[in-house]
């Protein structure tokens, strides 16, 4: 089959650089799909995705789908031919549909009749005639929220559409796309290169845009952006400080990078670190360099997005720009500190959290009560109620005002500023910990509670007010919250009982809702499940089902449970075992009304109910010990003992003995054995 390189790209006005690499990836994903469902072959495919454009070409993308063969079922043959045999209406129709004539048709017997049919082959649509819908189609799939429309045009998109290119091989597919023709000109370098660029054909995209001083794939001028950030920095003494995500947005600004270094005043390295590079990296989305001796150096680089011929003129232009930003946050860090954090904390009164959970001050007054019922438990020490008492206070200094990424962090600064013990200061910039998944979590106890309870906080009392996610939308940050408490928990060690902590929470709300701390745990759960199945390798569904049957709370005894679980379910004994507590949770189902007593051994009347009970006696007291030392794994293979008595009992003992009193002593001692075994997990929920 003959094939061709396919080439769309989309020339727009500047896109918004957050979004550009969705976009580009979905543009991609929803082109192959598209080819997919036409039966269109296609070799690889290459994105291209700069501030002014989304493309992707696909090489080898065959001329037409391939041949299919057809078969279709026509009207019964009892119905086709009248008495003479002359084919009837329905048979002519059938056979018409078909392109043929009635004699040309076969017979299809079923177990329901005989039916004419049509057996053919059904010619491949040609790739230029349904490229048009495809692409139209993976357009509007984008993931674009808000739309824009442009001039008279009824087109909407995400940014005003200025040209489409669409070329198979040398052949522009003439068709219409967001309101405008296709074609085969594209632009170049908005300054570089401003004239209309002909491409010959699909293949000549790449090297025709690298002419005109665009690097078109996102992932190539990533790399050029950082190795010539990187070598930058080093050509200075020192090494640039680059973020992933704002390496991204750099990367999504400019489609001709240039490394260029610029400095700033001395005096500016006496504020905050974090101070400096909010301000040169967040704001400015310049990179920071930091000297060999790990300390912020003067010096910053940025990106521009054209080669100039006065280097030197950019550089000033930078530096002109940060100086002021810079300014300003050294005039909030002396402002900042003319007042006691106690004094911001007396503010908070006055700022509203949310309108049916009232103010800062109260949920302040909230997260302190929580943490110091936490710290209490986790042994945090004392400093717990005076760091939450100031948790939220940098939230009214003007340098939070200003750089709000830096709430926490300038906590600690002031905090420090004006004597605090230092576990108080850390613990204020780690409540907010972790801020986003992979993120650090708290190093103190004191940072641990304070955290959790922040955390909690929120979760119950959006929830107490019918706020909870929905979809996509999360808009207090609910979901990050919750993981944020798990991982807490559950990297840290901290064997706390969470459902008490969600009831303690509700409790404390202004409006208290029945039912909030419960709806809270399950959303929870629901993000526990994950996360096990991601630190605990090798389990399943069913195992983290059985943990949690068990029903206790703490997300870290749940985790020690199912490793234990894990290895138990290793040894050869636990099939057998799993079987057995299943056979017993369904006798129990049946007949729980005949389990309520206790076990009395003068009504057995066969050997293996004797022995079973014996082997349970003894295997009870080592098995406690071991549950109360969170010695899991010892605990079920001091069970595991039980596998020969428990198969000897089922095979030779009815349990649905005819004889009353007989029955239900048996059921009490199944009760017993499954008791026995639910400390750890709910072996009866395990296949097998």
């Amino acid at each position: 089959m003959s094939t061709r390189s396919l080439l769309l790209e989309i020339g727009t006005e500047e896109l918004p650089p957050v979004a550009l690499p969705a976009l580009s990836a979905a543009l991609a994903e929803n082109l192959l799909k598209g080819l997919a469902a036409a039966g269109i072959p296609h070799g690889k495919l290459r994105s291209f995705a700069t501030p002014r454009r989304l493309a992707v070409l696909i090489e080898d993308c065959g001329e037409k789908a391939p041949d299919r063969q057809v078969e279709r079922r026509g009207p019964p043959v009892a119905n086709s031919f009248d008495a003479s045999g002359a084919p009837t209406q329905a048979a002519l129709a059938f056979a018409a549909s078909c392109g043929v004539e009635v004699a040309q048709l076969s017979r299809m017997s079923t177990d329901k009749g005989s039916w004419l049919s049509f057996r053919g082959t059904e010619p491949g649509a040609a790739t230029s005639a349904s490229i048009g819908g495809i692409v139209r189609e993976a357009i509007a799939g984008l993931p674009t929220p808000k739309r824009m429309r442009w001039g008279e045009r009824s087109a909407e998109f995400v940014r005003p559409v200025h040209w489409i290119v669409l070329l198979f091989g040398a052949e522009v597919l003439a068709t219409e796309i967001l309101g405008l023709p296709t074609g085969r000109i594209t632009r170049g370098h908005r300054f570089h290169a401003p004239r209309p660029i002909s491409l010959k054909n699909a293949d000549a995209y790449p090297a025709a845009l690298r002419r005109a001083k665009v690097v078109a794939e996102f992932a190539v001028r990533r790399e050029s952006i950082r190795s010539g950030v990187i070598a930058l920095a080093e050509a200075l003494g020192g090494r640039a400080l680059i973020e992933p995500g704002l390496l991204d947005e750099v990367t999504a600004l400019v489609e001709w990078p240039v490394p260029i270094a610029g400095r700033f005043e001395e005096r500016f390295l006496a504020l905050p670190r974090e101070v400096v590079i909010a301000t040169v990296q967040d704001h400015q989305r310049y990179f920071p360099v930091e000297g060999a001796d790990g300390k912020l150096a003067g010096w910053f680089i940025t990106v521009s997005n054209i080669a100039s011929r006065d280097p030197a003129k950019v550089r000033e232009g930078n530096e002109r720009v940060v100086r002021p930003r810079l300014s300003d946050a050294a005039f909030f860090w002396e402002q900042d500190r003319k007042l006691s954090l106690d004094e911001y904390a007396a503010k908070l009164d006055g700022v509203t959290f949310q309108a049916k959970l009232g103010t800062y001050a109260d949920k302040t007054r909230r997260v302190r009560e929580l943490a110091l019922a936490i710290a209490a438990r986790i042994d945090a020490g004392s400093d717990v109620g005076r760091a939450a008492a100031l948790a939220k206070a940098d939230l009214m200094t003007a340098m939070v005002g200003e750089f709000p990424e830096l709430q926490g962090t300038m906590g600690r600064y002031y905090a420090a500023a004006q004597g605090e013990p230092a576990a108080v200061c850390l613990a204020l910039e780690e409540q907010y910990l972790p801020r986003h998944a992979g993120d650090t979590l708290p190093t103190s106890k004191t940072g641990q509670a304070l955290a959790l309870a922040d955390k909690i906080d929120s979760l119950v009392g959006i929830f107490s007010i019918d706020q909870k996610p929905t979809g996509t939308k999360d808009p207090f940050g609910l979901r990050r919250a919750a993981l944020g408490v798990l991982r807490i928990l559950l990297e840290g060690d901290l064997d706390l009982d969470l459902r008490q902590l969600l009831e303690l929470s509700e409790r404390l709300q202004p409006q208290p809702k029945p039912g909030s701390a419960a709806e809270v745990y399950a959303f929870i759960l629901e993000r526990l499940r994950g996360l096990l199945a991601e630190r605990v390798s090798g389990t399943t569904i069913e195992m983290i089902d059985a943990v949690l049957a068990v029903g206790r709370s703490s997300p870290a005894d749940i985790e020690a449970r199912l490793r234990a679980l894990q290895q138990f379910l290793e040894l050869p004994d636990a099939a057998s075992l799993a079987a057995a507590n299943k056979r017993i949770a369904n006798l129990l189902k049946k007949t729980a009304e005949g389990a309520t007593g206790g076990v009395d051994p003068a009504r057995f009347t066969e050997a293996a109910e004797r022995e079973l009970y014996q082997a349970l006696q003894q295997v009870e007291p080592p098995v406690a010990a071991a549950m109360a030392r969170g010695a899991y794994r010892e605990s079920l293979a001091l069970l595991a003992s039980l596998r020969t008595p428990i198969d000897a009992f089922f095979a030779s003992v009815m349990v649905m003995d005819e004889n009353l009193s007989r029955r239900e002593n048996r059921l009490a001692l199944l009760r017993d054995v499954r008791a026995a075994f639910s400390g750890v997990a709910d072996l009866s929920r395990l296949p097998g």
